[in-house]
């Protein structure tokens, strides 16, 4: 069993989405409920750990920003199953950004989201409205560019 940081809650998702979290963070959450293992002096580099999915642990020994990286938002947006595509739209009640919103990181993220959702649904758990939440910073100002010290999207 692997040791979660944060739990999942609506606020924290719908934070995401709202890009009131660093990218990096979102990545985290995704990490660790993919079994990647985080690093102890918790500076350095997140690797492929046991309970990591072989496909994963295959192409991305080092965990992937999957925010940043297009390879690995493919790869996290393949990997939720099918029943689980509209789960943004059935739990979150979110439609989507609108045309001057959609950047590759806030799609990315949307993504990151679902997925999250999905792996929810995946362990039999349900989404809580509220949790823990780390401090929320402020959207932006460059929503291609992200938040200071995100990597930049490719």
């Amino acid at each position: 069993m692997i040791s979660l940081s944060w739990t999942l809650s609506r606020r924290l998702l719908l934070a995401i989405l709202e890009d009131r979290l660093s990218d990096r963070f979102v990545a985290a959450l995704v990490w660790e409920r993919l079994g990647y293992l985080a690093p102890s002096d918790g500076a350095g580099t997140w690797l492929a750990g046991p309970a990591t999915p072989e496909a994963w642990r295959a192409s991305f020994p080092e965990a992937p920003q999957v925010i940043a990286s297009r390879p690995a938002a493919i790869r996290l947006t393949r990997s939720i199953p099918r029943e689980s595509k509209q789960l943004l739209k059935q739990q979150l009640q979110f439609g989507g950004y609108r045309i001057d919103e959609l950047y590759p990181r806030r799609t990315r993220r949307a993504t990151a989201v679902n997925w999250l959702l999905a792996w929810l649904a995946s362990v039999g758990t349900p989404l809580p409205d509220q949790g823990a939440m780390p401090p929320l910073v402020g959207a932006p100002a460059d929503p291609v560019q992200g938040h200071p010290g995100d990597p930049p999207v490719g």
